[in-house]
């Protein structure tokens, strides 16, 4: 008896020996792409901020020609990575509720022209990517958490959420904007994906997410080689 109880107590710790070894293999790898995670993004937030702001001068009094004047202008800028075909997803996350046009999809950016003609608030959610929110119509207020007054983003303007750090942001009453993350995408999903699933309880969207942002990231990793 005593001899089964101390091979059974040597399997289970041979067991917990392998699971400590693969997932510190893991996060040793993660942390070594971490710190090179620059050489694979393609987009620079002050190139897409130039181009809304372009937009925004051409088109002043037409959401719908600014936003595929942006899908245009970027698609000359970064050929072949950007989505031209319209289609738009709602989008549940924080609280907070808009649709959203996935412009580019990959393992560490994305791009998407995101808002709402109704007005939402929420929060922004922590990340390990970089979120540059860059108003194109309406505005956006934003505080940290001890602040007293707002910030206000206006068209034109870039509104930076460092990585790590959080929010609380409002669209008060209409806005439409060009939003860019960079950082590692697959972990904001749940965030992206948790309210629809406990509150909203709405799988067609969840679905729609999926296969959207699933084709762009597998054709930019399988035919493009776009981490």
């Amino acid at each position: 008896m005593a001899a089964k109880e101390s091979k059974g107590s040597s399997c289970c710790a041979s067991k917990w020996l392998k699971v400590f070894f693969v997932i510190s293999l893991l996060l040793s790898v993660f942390i070594g792409l971490d710190q090179i995670k620059e050489r694979f993004y393609i987009f620079d937030q002050d190139v897409l901020e130039k181009i809304a702001q372009e937009n925004i001068a051409k088109y002043p009094n037409d959401t719908r020609a600014l936003m595929h004047g942006i899908a245009t202008d970027l698609d000359r800028e970064y050929p072949g990575h950007v989505e031209l075909k319209e289609e738009w997803v709602f989008n549940n996350a924080g609280g907070a509720m808009g649709s959203m046009w996935i412009l580019h999809g990959s393992i560490t950016e994305y791009v998407i022209i995101f808002g709402t003609p109704v007005g939402t608030e929420g929060h922004t959610g922590r990340f390990l990517a970089d979120d540059y929110f860059i108003i194109l119509e309406g505005e956006q207020w934003a505080y940290s958490a001890g602040a007293v007054e707002r910030e206000v983003f206006q068209p034109g303007e870039m509104h930076h959420l460092p990585r790590g750090q959080v929010q609380q942001y409002k669209i008060p009453e209409r806005a439409w904007a060009l939003e860019y993350a960079r950082g590692w995408i697959p972990l904001m999903l749940p965030f992206g994906f948790a309210d629809s699933l406990f509150s909203t309880v709405d799988f067609i969207t969840i679905g729609n997410q999926v296969r959207l942002y699933g084709k762009a990231l597998l054709g930019e990793l399988f035919l493009k080689g776009k981490i």
